[in-house]
């Protein structure tokens, strides 16, 4: 079998028994392709004659070509991930013995509350269909804390008000219930009833929650046209620093580990496999452990 065979079956694999994001499964594919083109300046025709020494090569091949330490790190996770699928077949494992280049600790961005107050009080400006669309989403993206992919394929039917929850599709196809305020739940049904109405009233229907006429047809909003709407609040608000979608899903966690809110519960909340992964919020400022302190701990007085 050729490595662009085994490969195929690798990316089928990953789509339909791992169920990967779409962004995962990009980088993947990419990464792949990547390294079967280092296999064929190589002369390496088939996997059996790949030697671990030939791994090394294509890692300071990367090296050599100035990537960032998370792209290679990234690419030997590839790397690990296809060798470990294609031993059914036979292929023995060398991406073993590959290890992980130590990443970088980089701390999560986040905003102030005050600063989030500023970006909702630049959104409500806009009255217009649109303005109020973008302004619910902002609402939506920092009450729920959800990843920007799972913001812009939101349904209408994934808005629950009676119970007041959001049901949210998350990487792998894992769903997860978040809880949302009655101010929220408000906003939603106002803007469903009547914005988003406006919004479809010339152009059709669509189940998705915040549409965009593009290309001739309704279509979910982009995540990169959420980005420039965000890129433009942040600017019009007055906040001195470069702020992403993903600026609000930290600034959830972060906010909300201030409040007192368990590890375990922010996990859920943001939909992340591992506990190991929320621990990188526990940057946030300190002081306000000693008021939790004193306020739960019996022999705290």
């Amino acid at each position: 079998m050729t490595v662009a065979d085994l490969i195929t079956k690798f990316e089928s694999y990953l789509l339909t028994e791992k169920r990967v994001a779409e962004n995962t499964f990009v980088a993947y594919k990419r990464d792949l392709r990547q390294f079967t083109n280092f296999l064929e300046r190589e002369g390496l025709a088939s996997l059996e004659v790949v030697e671990p020494a030939h791994l090394s090569n294509f890692i300071a091949f990367l090296r050599d070509a100035n990537l960032s330490i998370r792209s290679v790190a990234r690419k030997i996770a590839a790397l690990k991930g296809f060798y470990t699928y294609v031993e059914q077949f036979g292929i023995t494992n060398h991406a073993k013995e590959l290890t992980m280049p130590k990443l970088p600790h980089r701390l999560p961005e986040y905003l102030s509350e005050a600063e989030i107050e500023q970006m909702f009080d630049a959104a409500s400006q806009d009255e217009s269909p649109i303005g109020k669309r973008n302004m619910v989403m902002l609402y939506t993206m920092y009450v729920t804390g959800m990843r920007v992919s799972e913001l812009v394929n939101l349904k209408v039917g994934n808005v629950q008000c009676d119970s007041g929850y959001i049901r949210v599709d998350g990487k792998g196809g894992k769903q997860r219930m978040i809880p949302i305020p009655e101010v929220m739940i408000s906003m939603l049904v106002t803007y469903i009833n009547h914005d988003r109405g406006t919004l479809l009233k010339k152009h059709g229907t669509t189940e998705h929650l915040f549409p965009i006429f593009y290309g001739g047809k309704l279509r979910p909003i982009s995540r990169q046209a959420f980005w420039f709407i965000v890129k433009q609040l942040w600017r019009k608000a007055g906040i001195k620093r470069p702020v992403s979608p993903h600026t609000l899903r930290h600034s959830f966690a972060t906010h909300m580990l201030k409040k007192g809110a368990d590890m375990r519960s922010l996990q859920i909340l943001l939909g992340h496999e591992h506990l190991s992964t929320v621990q990188a919020y526990t940057h946030v400022d300190t002081s306000y452990l000693r008021t939790i302190y004193d306020k739960k701990h019996p022999r705290s007085k």
